[in-house]
């Protein structure tokens, strides 16, 4: 399988959570799209993503910050 694009024929640039260890199950990454933000587990780096649009990316962040 290959790397999930942007569309245009670019691969996705993952950054890991500096929360994310290699021994523990908090291993998120993010890639960011113009209009997207992609969110994969790293440790099943070809399984599922979830995809968010800028609006609702910027409301999540704001309430993991708070909570």
């Amino acid at each position: 399988m290959s790397n999930p694009s942007t569309g245009k024929g670019s691969a996705l640039e993952w950054f890991k959570s500096s929360y994310s260890t290699n021994e523990g199950p908090e291993c998120v990454e993010v890639a960011f799209a113009p209009e997207t933000v992609h969110v994969r587990d790293s440790k099943r780096a070809q399984g599922p993503q979830l995809g968010f649009g800028a609006q609702q990316w910027a409301a999540f962040v704001s309430y993991a910050a708070d909570h």
